[in-house]
C-alpha cells in the first residue's frame, strides 16, 4: 500500500486576484480530497496573490486581504493537508511564505531562505529573511515531509536541513519562468539534490503568461534513489496526481500527463501561444489585431494568435503601399485564407500622399531618406491602432529580437501594438519556428490539428529576402548584416554579456561587431517604449535586461 496520495495543483493563479485564487484554491483542495483522494495537496509559489506581485505587495490593504483569505481558506481544510504559497505580512515585515492547513488551521509557516535577485527577480525589493526561520518538516500519515520555495532548492544548505529532520519527502513549490535550456539545469539540480540527501522531491511549478513571463509548469518528479521522473506537459493547467512509498521514497504516477515534444521550438512556440493567450484573457481582450504584409515575421504572429485565440478571433490587415509588391499581397492572402481569419485591404497611399503634402514646404530642398520610409510605417500604425480602437481587441507588434537590439524598427509605426509575440525571437529563430510550424499542419492549437502537408505559412514567405518595403528594391541586407551574422553576434552580446573584444576574438569582422554594438547603444530609447512580449530566452529586453538609456559607457 502506498503511504500517501500526494496531488500537485499545477495551475494558474492570475496576479492580484487574490478573491479568486481564494476561491479557486478552496474548491482544487476540495477537488484533490474528494476526486483524487489525495492525502496533500500543493500549490505554488505565492499562489494565492500571483507571482511577481511587485509593487501590490507595498500596499497594505493588499497585505491584509491577503493575510484575511489564508486565514479562510485554513478554516476550510479538513480530511486532507494542504500547503498553500502566500505574501505574511509580520508588522513592517513581508516574507515569501508557505503555511501547511490542517483541521481547519494553520498549522506551520515555512519562509523563504533564498532570495533571487537577478535576472527578472526583484524579491530583495519586497521580502526579507527571517533570522530565525526555522526549517519546515511536518508528517502526513507516517510519512515525514520537507518544504522549502523555489530559490531555496538551488541552495543545498535548506533541503540538507529537512533532511537532517527526517524528511524523507521534499515539497518544492515553484514559481519559476520559462527560458529555453532550463529544463536540463533543473533536472540535474533534483538529481545532485536528491544525492545529496536521500530524499525523494516532488517539484512544483506554477504555470500561465504573466506580461512578459511566461511560467511552464513541466512539473516534475525524482525518487529517492535518483530517478527523475517524466515531466508533467509544459504550458498547460493540470492535475498532477502520484502515489509515494516512504519505504522503498519512490513515485508512481497516478495521473500525470506527459510531455510529448520538448524540442527547443515547439516549447518556444507553445511558450508564445500561453503567454498570448493569457495576457489577452487577463486583460479582457477577446479579439487581436495584425497587419499582414506577406512577410515572416507578421506570418508567425498570424499563426500564433490564431493558435492562441482562434481564427474567429483573428484580424489581419494589408496595408500596401507604392512600394508593396504583388508577391506581398498574394502571400499575405495565401495565410489569411489557410488560417481562417478575415483580411482587410487598406491602402497607405493616400494618408501618405497626405502627410508628404503637408510638410512639402518644410522639407523643401532636403532629399527623401528615411524620414519619408518612417512615416509610410507610421501610417499604417495609426490605422492598425484606429480599428482596434474602433472595433475593439488588442493591436499584435510583429518585431522581433534582432530587430529590437539594432533599432531596425519605427517607433509609433510598425512598433505599436499592445503585445509583442516575438520580441524575444532573433530573425533566424523566426524562421526556424516557421518550418516548425509548418510541419505540424494547419490547426487551431498547440497540438497542430490538421493535415501536415498543408502549409499554415507559405513556403515562398519563408523562402523570400526579408524586406520593409518602404523604398524600391529594398531588401533588409541593404542596412544590416546577413541575419545569421547578426543573430550569432547579439547572441554572444545580449544573451551571454561577452565583450566586444570576445565577440572579435570569436572570428567576427571588427567593423561589423562595432557598427552592430553601436545600434543596440543608441536604440535603447526605442526599447523602453516596446510593447511587452512573452520571455524565452536567457536575457530578454525588458524588466531581465536593463540598460540606461542615456550612457557614457562604450
Amino acid at each position: 500500500m502506498p503511504s500517501l496520495r500526494l496531488a500537485l495543483a499545477q495551475f494558474d493563479f492570475p496576479v492580484g486576484a487574490v478573491a479568486r485564487n481564494e476561491a479557486r484554491i478552496v474548491e482544487l483542495i476540495a477537488e484533490a480530497r474528494d476526486l483524487h483522494k489525495a492525502d496533500l495537496v500543493l500549490f505554488p509559489e505565492l499562489a494565492l496573490c500571483g507571482y511577481p506581485p511587485e509593487d501590490l505587495l507595498l500596499r497594505p490593504g493588499f497585505l491584509a486581504e491577503c493575510n484575511a483569505a489564508i486565514q479562510r481558506i485554513a478554516r476550510q481544510v479538513h480530511g486532507i493537508t494542504a500547503v498553500v504559497g502566500w505574501p505574511e505580512a509580520a508588522g513592517a515585515v513581508v516574507y515569501n511564505a508557505a503555511s501547511v492547513l490542517r483541521d481547519g488551521a494553520i498549522e506551520t509557516t515555512y519562509r523563504k531562505r533564498e532570495l533571487p535577485n537577478y535576472a527578472v527577480f526583484d524579491e530583495r525589493r519586497y521580502f526579507e529573511v527571517d533570522p530565525d526561520g526555522e526549517t519546515c518538516v511536518f508528517e502526513v500519515d507516517g510519512t515525514r515531509i520537507g518544504l522549502v520555495i523555489c530559490e531555496d532548492f538551488w541552495f543545498a544548505e535548506p533541503a540538507a536541513a529537512c533532511a537532517k529532520a527526517g524528511a524523507e519527502l521534499l515539497l518544492v513549490a515553484n514559481a519559476s519562468p520559462f527560458e529555453r535550456d532550463k529544463h536540463a539545469q533543473r533536472d540535474a539540480l533534483l538529481a545532485t539534490r536528491v544525492a545529496e540527501t536521500g530524499m525523494a522531491v516532488a517539484y512544483l511549478n506554477l504555470v500561465g503568461g504573466q506580461d512578459a513571463l511566461v511560467f511552464d509548469g513541466a512539473s516534475v518528479l525524482a525518487d529517492g534513489n535518483g530517478h527523475v521522473h517524466p515531466a508533467a506537459r509544459a504550458f498547460e493547467d493540470h492535475w498532477l496526481v502520484a502515489d509515494f512509498d516512504s519505504t522503498t521514497r519512490s513515485f508512481t504516477a497516478v495521473h500525470w500527463p506527459v510531455e510529448e515534444d520538448d524540442g527547443r521550438d515547439a516549447l518556444a512556440w507553445r511558450a508564445i501561444v500561453r503567454g498570448t493567450r493569457d495576457y489577452c484573457a487577463k486583460n479582457r481582450f477577446s479579439q487581436a489585431w495584425i497587419g499582414l504584409s506577406g512577410g515572416i515575421d507578421s506570418a508567425v504572429v498570424l499563426a500564433l494568435a490564431v493558435d492562441a485565440l482562434g481564427a474567429e478571433n483573428v484580424t489581419g490587415v494589408r496595408l500596401p503601399s507604392r512600394y508593396t509588391s504583388d508577391l506581398s499581397n498574394d502571400l499575405a492572402e495565401q495565410q489569411a485564407l489557410a488560417s481562417g481569419v478575415r483580411l482587410l485591404t487598406i491602402p497607405i497611399e493616400a494618408p501618405f500622399r497626405g502627410f508628404s503634402e503637408a510638410l512639402a514646404s518644410a522639407f523643401e530642398g532636403r532629399a527623401a531618406d528615411t524620414t519619408e520610409e518612417n512615416l509610410q510605417s507610421r501610417c499604417r500604425g495609426a490605422i492598425l491602432m484606429a480599428l482596434a480602437n474602433k472595433f475593439g481587441g488588442l493591436l499584435l507588434t510583429t518585431g522581433n529580437k534582432s530587430e529590437y537590439a539594432v533599432g531596425y524598427a519605427t517607433i509609433y509605426g510598425d512598433m505599436c501594438g499592445g503585445y509583442a509575440p516575438i520580441k524575444d525571437l532573433y530573425k533566424t529563430e523566426v524562421f526556424s519556428l516557421a518550418r516548425w510550424r509548418n510541419e505540424q499542419g494547419i490547426g487551431n492549437g498547440e497540438s497542430g490539428i490538421g493535415k501536415p502537408a498543408s502549409q499554415t505559412i507559405p513556403a515562398e514567405v519563408i523562402s523570400r529576402p526579408p524586406s520593409a518595403e518602404l523604398r524600391e528594391n529594398q531588401t533588409d541586407q541593404d542596412s544590416l548584416p546577413p541575419y545569421a551574422v547578426l543573430d550569432a553576434i547579439l547572441l554572444r552580446y545580449i544573451d551571454h554579456e561577452q565583450s566586444r573584444a570576445e565577440i572579435v576574438a570569436a572570428g567576427f569582422d571588427t567593423a561589423t561587431v562595432d557598427r552592430v554594438l553601436h545600434l543596440i547603444r543608441i536604440s535603447e530609447w526605442k526599447r523602453h517604449q516596446a510593447a511587452p512580449g512573452p520571455k524565452v530566452s536567457r536575457r530578454a529586453f525588458g524588466r531581465e535586461r536593463r540598460y540606461p538609456i542615456s550612457s557614457g559607457w562604450t
